[in-house]
């Protein structure tokens, strides 16, 4: 007869602390900036960093930044947006609904007149304030 030897190893794995339960956020992180609110901040410093020379181009501020002169391009154009929208934009908590994204401000900002951006804008969700009338 053969001897046989069973020992039992127990092997513990260890606890998965967080399976299952939603991370705690802690009270002292603030609200996250919205998307367009950051960029319509970056083409203005952009814009800045050209008009103070340094650097030479929005062509170089491309290359720096690992970008597409196009998507550079689709950023500066956010400065076409009337001043209204883009304080609204910048400062205002309740001016940029979650839902708003780049591409329906890009459209706002194809239209030449600012007070055709302001309709537009408010029907996309964006409230303006102090619309007021720039053209007759």
């Amino acid at each position: 007869m053969k001897d046989s030897c069973h020992d039992e190893i127990a092997l513990r794995w260890p606890p998965r602390q967080n399976a299952g339960r939603p991370k705690k956020i802690p009270a002292s992180v603030p609200p996250r900036i919205p998307r367009v609110t950051r960029l319509m901040a970056l083409a203005i410093r952009f814009e800045d960093m050209v008009n103070r020379r340094e650097v030479r181009d929005f062509a170089e501020i491309a290359r720096l930044g690992y970008v597409t002169r196009a998507r550079l391009t689709q950023i500066m154009n956010l400065l076409l947006l009337s001043p209204i929208v883009q304080e609204q934009l910048l400062f205002e908590d309740s001016a940029v609904p979650p839902g708003i994204k780049e591409p329906a401000l890009r459209s706002v900002a194809a239209l030449v007149h600012w007070g055709d951006q302001h309709t537009y804008a408010s029907r996309i969700g964006i409230v303006l304030n102090a619309v007021r009338p720039d053209r007759p």
